[in-house]
């Protein structure tokens, strides 16, 4: 598997890997910093050219990738690009998170964090990032390259858009949706519905600005 990213978040993906499979073969790709060792720990070479990748995919039986970096925009892109090079897009899901046994689903290339608890009867979409000790309730929806950041707290009964961002220790309330694009502050409780491309923050959350209108 190549993980995309050699930092950051990258390094949380690759215990999450470990996790599961201590011996396993990695690779990393970065071509924005210019400060990385050749190898990661000494271990894990890092590609530094879509070349390299495209040559590891096309030479390699496994095929998997994943995305150790953050963004719900950059997270897509990254999955167009690694895709289009001949990668085939893989879930890294912790076995210390708890996911509930009837009705779930989890899409491809998302990154199940260690701690997060996942009830039953919940979808998740492609390419979601669901970070440390978050929780999500019955029956809620996630869409797709939705980022949650630590503690993030979803309760049943939710529905989540495409491209959203929820912040460190947000909390989202029984049967509230949450819109496409939008962004919720850390600490915020959302009480009420949010549309589209909105910022919201605050207990309880208040709208601030539509995002795509400030661009």
């Amino acid at each position: 598997m190549i993980i995309i990213g050699a930092k950051g978040f990258a390094k949380e993906v690759l215990e999450v890997i470990c996790q599961r499979n201590p011996d396993a073969e990695l690779f990393f790709y970065d071509d924005v910093n210019t400060d990385l060792p050749e190898t990661l720990y000494g271990r894990y070479v890092i590609y530094r050219s879509k070349d390299q990748v495209q040559q590891h995919f096309r030479n390699a039986q496994d095929k998997s990738f994943t995305i150790g970096i953050g963004n719900p925009v950059l997270r897509h892109q990254l999955y167009e690009t690694f895709t289009a090079l001949g990668g085939v897009f893989t879930s890294t899901l912790s076995p210390l998170a708890h996911i509930g046994r009837f009705d779930n689903q989890i899409d491809e290339g998302c990154n199940i964090m260690t701690g997060t608890v996942i009830t039953n009867s919940v979808r998740i979409g492609k390419g979601c990032l669901v970070n440390l000790n978050c929780t999500i309730g019955h029956d809620t929806i996630v869409g797709d390259f939705v980022e949650m950041s630590p503690d993030v707290n979803i309760s049943g009964n939710c529905k989540i858009g495409n491209f959203v961002t929820l912040g460190t220790n947000a909390t989202v309330l029984p049967g509230v949706s949450i819109g496409n694009g939008a962004v919720i502050g850390a600490g915020s409780v959302v009480t009420k519905d949010i549309p589209d491309h909105m910022l919201a923050y605050g207990v309880p959350a208040q709208i601030i600005r539509n995002i795509e209108s400030s661009k």
